[in-house]
């Protein structure tokens, strides 16, 4: 048998030869004899390097001016796509770049980079400032190995979205949670569509997970295991019972003409067509993607959300889990500065203009109770996300993230081919894969 591939998951291999064939070069922090100036590298959020559109440039902005002179941050923004934004920032963090003060991350990644200890400590002093009043699925997602290694700063999770004359006259009462397979009855009775994501992308991992997470499962049963010990829970009763709903929405005409290409947006495009909009699982920016479109969507009113749908009757679901973490590069000069702009950027006024201004959802609770917060996710829809972020499960934890989630998509594709086998060859793929037998 050949060896073993090189994981995916540790990041020291493929990160050092990525620096080495790219020449990434350590920047080292700034200070031209004033202020140390800390880098904070930001994902695309509409705000872009502009400190008047409400992103993270325009919180750069304000904690560099609340700092009294202490630090003063800039910002640096990274790729558009999540992998190529985890692959910018694993060059620069496996190269020893001390321009790595903030780092904003997607969640799914926290585990690698903890496990290869390119993160700074989280201070203990400050544990409590940084998980007091958060929701817990950030928390969950800004741990590794039971540890804080990151930060909860914004939160997303998706929501039921749906037309409540659909749902009246389908007979759902949506005051009550409803399941997959009572949706998927109401849209087949009413004759519209249910948009979720069924691409070949990350996107499907999402719904995949969330469906497993809800019927009481787990895709990784031991998160931190070594890839030869490694447990997954796929092939599962719960795995059964997300493949059977996939395969349901796929092949009884429901998730639209093209549900194998569906993603956010195709999914909210369907939803946006009067004649088959019913239902969509999708996140809290669909409001002001509706409530802003140009003309105005005549039917915006008959526009409602409530929790994630049911995979099996009676048990809670485990709406999916999104946003970004803040982390501190290991190498960078002034950690502890870095830290207490950490404390700035999160505070509950940063987060409420924030969801305001850009529609991410907060991490900490009391946010969802700000004026200005309800005004921009009105009928309740604010307290229905801040629910839901409370019952969200984040994806699979685990350095081998990357090839769980690709293995996932690649079995579970396309989604009308989904039966009650396709949990077990993804499980036995994946492992395959984590032990160099097979390839993605």
């Amino acid at each position: 048998m050949r060896s073993p591939r090189p994981r995916r998951g540790v990041a020291f291999g493929l990160a050092s030869a990525l620096v080495a064939s790219m020449g990434v070069a350590a920047c080292g922090s700034s200070s031209s004899g004033g202020a140390p100036t800390l880098t904070w590298y930001i994902n695309p959020d509409g705000g872009g390097a502009d400190p008047t559109k409400g992103g993270q440039a325009q919180i750069a902005k304000t904690c560099t001016n609340a700092s009294g002179g202490k630090y003063k941050i800039s910002i640096q923004q990274l790729p558009n796509s999540a992998s190529d934004q985890r692959t910018q920032l694993l060059r620069r963090l496996a190269a020893g770049d001390s321009s790595m003060d903030l780092m904003s991350i997607d969640p799914v990644f926290v585990a690698e980079f903890a496990e290869a200890g390119y993160l700074a400590p989280v201070p203990a002093a400050m544990e409590q400032d940084f998980t007091a009043d958060r929701v817990q699925s950030a928390i969950d997602a800004s741990k590794w190995k039971g540890k804080l290694v990151a930060v909860p700063f914004w939160a997303n999770t998706q929501l039921l979205w749906y037309r409540k004359s659909v749902a009246q006259k389908a007979g759902l009462d949506m005051s009550k949670p409803v399941t997959w397979e009572q949706i998927i009855g109401a849209a087949k009775k009413t004759n519209t569509k249910i948009g979720v994501q069924g691409k070949l992308y990350e996107g499907y991992t999402v719904w995949i997970s969330a469906l497993i997470s809800g019927a009481g499962g787990k895709i990784v049963s031991n998160p931190g295991a070594n890839y030869e010990n490694l447990k997954l829970g796929v092939d599962s009763q719960a795995g059964k019972d997300a493949a059977k709903i996939i395969n349901q929405v796929a092949t009884s005409g429901v998730g639209g003409p093209a549900v194998g290409s569906a993603d956010e947006t195709a999914a909210l495009n369907l939803f946006q067509s009067n004649s088959t909009s019913g239902f969509l699982v999708n996140w809290p920016y669909v409001y002001a993607a509706l409530s802003g479109t140009t003309p105005k969507i005549p039917w915006l009113k008959d526009v409602a959300a409530t929790e994630y749908p049911q995979t099996v009757a009676g048990k809670t679901s485990a709406p999916p889990f999104g946003g970004i973490e803040l982390a501190v590069g290991k190498s960078s000069k002034n950690p502890a500065l870095a830290y207490d702009a950490i404390k700035c950027i999160t505070s509950t006024k940063n987060q409420a203009m924030y969801m305001v201004k850009t529609g991410n959802p907060a991490s900490s609770k009391s946010v969802f109770d700000d004026p200005e917060v309800k005004k921009a996710f009105p009928n309740g829809i604010a307290d229905v996300i801040r629910t839901s972020l409370q019952h969200a499960v984040p994806r699979p934890q685990s350095q081998y993230y990357g090839d769980i989630s690709t293995g996932l998509q690649q079995k579970f594709s396309p989604p009308g081919s989904v039966n009650q086998s396709t949990p077990g060859q993804a499980q036995s793929f994946i492992l395959n894969v984590l032990k160099g037998k097979s390839l993605l």
